[in-house]
């Protein structure tokens, strides 16, 4: 028991000791703790702040704000992109017009005029090509304005004005409009279509859907050249001609007919005809290469019509042609299914000058073989002039002939 007691006051003396230690401890770092907390309130002062345990959260969020941009230079930033595209858009787009296509239709309800109401039956564009004097000329598609009884076009800047058609072309879907050149401020420059490569970049600029998407500007490439696209003129499921036409991925929709086809120097090399309209198929547009439609515009301006190449007869393809009326009507030679039958001579035509009569069957023009229809108004359109001389071989009764027709200048 005396044991115990002696350890446990040795053991007390020796915590009493130490807390002394503990004691002097604590009271040197407080003195210390005081003189930095005096040294260090001036130099807060001096940044204009209080030490962070006592600074609010508004006043901290101010502080840093105020601290981090007080050396960042500022300015107000204006964005000028100008780029080739935006330079053809600009240099071509004021000569892009609406056409509205007004027509006159008669419903029995109509009250005391008779019925008949005036009121835009389809919508396209155009492209102002030319001004001479007082006069203005405006190209778009024969699409655009068949049937119209009143043609408007629609300026860049919303400016209507009445157009007056001064010739239309369904075979080439190429028609030319006068107007007013008061108002007119831009024309369209034309480029070269024949220098066209597959891949190079181009623009559409029309009227897509109207008056409310006016002048809008899509962008693609020339996806083919040379495009063959079989047109049925009369609508009688019968291929009637092969327009040639240039490819595009751009988008061209209902309303952007007749507009411009540019590169990317802001010429015209097309003129946008169509769109292959199938739900399996995206982005095949169509135009008019601006070459191929050069002769065309300036022969509608000027007479009103083309002037192509006139034979003077009604045509029928052979391969159209049941075989027995083949063989027992027009007495073709069994190895013979092809060629262009004559189902009627105009009196006093080229045709009939030249000796051609009813179900002759051409096969050869000029040394080229001639399949059907087309190819014969190909030949006859594209390689012949008014007033060239053509040579054409035909079967008549089973035997192979030949004659010299000098073509005339009578207008399809």
């Amino acid at each position: 028991m005396g044991y115990y007691d002696q350890d446990y006051q040795n053991q007390y003396k020796k915590q009493k000791g130490n807390r002394g230690g503990y004691f002097l401890a604590s009271l040197v770092g407080a003195i210390l703790g005081a003189i930095l907390v005096i040294i260090a309130i001036p130099k807060f002062a001096e940044l204009n702040v209080l030490p962070y345990s006592i600074q609010p959260d508004e006043q901290l969020e101010e502080s840093a704000a105020n601290n981090n941009n007080a050396n960042i230079p500022t300015e107000n930033v204006s964005l000028n992109v100008v780029s080739d595209v935006t330079k053809a858009v600009d240099k071509a787009g004021d000569a892009v017009v609406g056409v509205s296509n007004i027509q006159s239709t008669s419903f029995w309800n109509e009250g005391a005029n008779g019925g008949n109401v005036e009121e835009p039956a389809g919508t396209g564009s155009g492209v102002i090509y030319k001004k001479a004097g007082n006069k203005a000329f405006v190209v778009t598609n024969h699409h655009v304005v068949e049937d119209a009884s009143k043609i408007e076009v629609t300026l860049a800047d919303g400016t209507k004005i009445p157009a007056e058609l001064r010739g239309s072309d369904i075979w080439t879907d190429l028609a030319v409009l006068e107007i007013d050149a008061k108002d007119v401020k831009a024309i369209a420059e034309f480029g070269n279509s024949d220098t066209l490569k597959a891949g190079e970049p181009v623009i559409a600029i029309g009227n897509p859907l109207g008056p409310t998407f006016s002048g809008s500007v899509t962008q693609g490439i020339i996806s083919g050249l040379e495009r063959t696209i079989p047109v049925d003129i009369n609508r009688d499921g019968v291929i009637d001609w092969n327009a040639e036409v240039l490819q595009t991925d751009a988008a061209i929709n209902p309303g952007n007919s007749g507009g411009a086809l540019v590169n990317i120097k802001g010429q015209v090399i097309g003129i946008n005809s169509m769109k292959i309209a199938q739900s399996a198929v995206e982005g095949i547009g169509l135009a008019i290469p601006i070459n191929s439609a050069l002769p065309i515009i300036n022969d509608l301006e000027k007479f009103g019509d083309v002037k192509r190449p006139y034979m003077g007869v009604d045509l029928k393809s052979v391969n159209e042609i049941p075989s027995y009326y083949q063989q027992e009507a027009l007495k073709l030679p069994r190895d013979v299914n092809y060629g262009v039958a004559l189902r009627q001579v105009v009196p006093n035509s080229p045709a009939a000058q030249a000796g051609l009569q009813e179900l002759d069957v051409i096969v050869e023009m000029d040394g080229e073989q001639i399949k059907d229809v087309v190819d014969l108004r190909k030949h006859l359109y594209n390689k012949k002039k008014v007033g060239d001389q053509m040579k054409v071989k035909f079967y008549r009764d089973g035997k192979l002939q030949e004659v010299t027709v000098k073509l005339s200048g009578e207008t399809f």
